[in-house]
């Protein structure tokens, strides 16, 4: 086998120069991965206005103005738990200075790090570091604020477009490719749009199936504002597997500072473990990953990659977008070793930790309906020894 170094060389500059792109042109690419993802998940609701004899435009902004209303009408909802919350913030930062405060002291006592270290004290430096910090951190959260509402609206318009003008998009696609193959591209179009409507209402139906559990968990354990909460770590389980964890921490620190007792904190800690159990061995195989198909190392090295180059919307946006890019190598018989090297069809085991739960609950089931049936009397039968009266 010869190694052709002049390929290998232009492999790895394509490889830069894709990067060197992604993160130079991030500010724009984000809000067009994120309209591209939506406008694939509004496609169907724009159709459907257009069936009912809307011109497109109309039938775009109808579509856009829903998911505008629905979100609109979800933060009215929260919005009186995040005012109570937002009254309460300079009390839970005392009482989050003082237990840190308490556990700094405890563990001084025992370690000795810092001679004659007082309670006090340390709470008055901890306090005068975050006045001092206060001004910078107000600035960011302006310069964040205003660059999130940017791209939201940079969303929204190419969102916009992208239902306007897609017939016109695809139609210059195809012209890239053979007449002989047009067909063929088409459905690879297809195949994309498909993984992405079907991820994206995924994680919207988990979202709010782990919502309403994460809340009526935190609801029963006592935890004030447990819808806020909930929703908050369903909204976070969307950067996969640090998105719970994410989620499951603010809750816990507040109800650390909350009780008195470890309990709260406790059940807490194990609602999120549990609820997150669930989630990955039944709920997500079944709503989600049955759109992406991909192994669980493309997905990690997605997560990481993602993370470096667009950070969190890169966590959110590179995991479909892997869906997407297995999609088109396995039309092209040069890109199939990539297909399979994304996809997870070569790495399914029949005796998987994957499966193992839906294989024991079958078995039981089965048992039980083998017990059931050998229970049963047959009608006619009679026991020896006994006489029919």
């Amino acid at each position: 086998m010869n190694l052709s170094f002049q390929k290998l060389f232009y492999a790895l500059a394509t490889v830069f120069a894709l990067f060197a792109i992604l993160i130079l042109a991030r500010p724009i690419l984000i809000p067009l991965g994120f309209a591209m993802i939506m406008s694939f998940i509004l496609l169907p609701l724009s159709r459907k206005y257009e069936s009912w004899g809307m011109k497109k435009i109309f039938a775009a902004f109808l579509s856009i103005l829903t998911v505008v209303l629905i979100l609109g009408g979800g933060i009215y909802l929260f919005s009186t738990q995040i005012i109570e919350l937002s009254k309460e913030l300079s009390d839970f930062q005392d009482r989050i200075v003082r237990a840190f405060a308490d556990i700094t002291v405890y563990l001084n006592k025992n370690v000795n790090i810092i001679p004659n270290l007082e309670k006090d004290e340390l709470s008055d430096k901890i306090k005068d570091w975050l006045n001092k910090s206060t001004g910078s951190l107000v600035s960011k959260t302006f310069t964040t604020t205003a660059t999130f509402l940017a791209g939201l609206i940079a969303t929204i318009i190419f969102t916009f477009l992208f239902l306007i003008y897609r017939h016109g998009l695809i139609k210059a696609f195809l012209a890239f490719s053979p007449i002989d193959k047009r067909e063929r591209v088409m459905k690879m179009f297809r195949s994309i749009q498909q993984v992405g409507q079907k991820y994206l209402s995924g994680m919207l139906l988990l979202i709010i199936i782990i919502g309403l559990a994460n809340s009526f968990g935190l609801w029963i354990i006592g935890i004030d504002n447990p819808f806020l909460f909930g929703f908050l770590g369903a909204v976070l389980s969307i950067i996969p597997y640090v998105g719970t964890a994410l989620g499951a921490i603010i809750p816990i620190m507040y109800a650390f500072v909350s009780f008195d007792s470890l309990w709260p904190v406790i059940a807490v800690a194990i609602l999120f473990w549990a609820i997150q159990m669930i989630s990955d061995n039944f709920l997500s195989p079944k709503i989600v990953g049955g759109s992406l198909n991909i192994n669980a190392l493309v997905a990690i090295l997605s997560l990481i990659i993602g993370g470096l180059v667009w950070g969190v919307a890169g966590m959110i946006l590179f995991l479909p977008f892997a869906a997407m890019l297995r999609v088109i190598c396995e039309e092209y018989d040069e890109l199939k070793p990539i297909a399979l090297l994304i996809g997870d069809q070569n790495y399914k085991d029949k005796n998987s930790s994957d499966n193992f739960m839906t294989r024991r609950f079958a078995k039981i089931k089965a048992w039980f309906s083998k017990y059931r049936s050998g229970s049963k009397k047959k009608p006619g039968n009679k026991q020896p020894g006994k006489s029919v009266k």
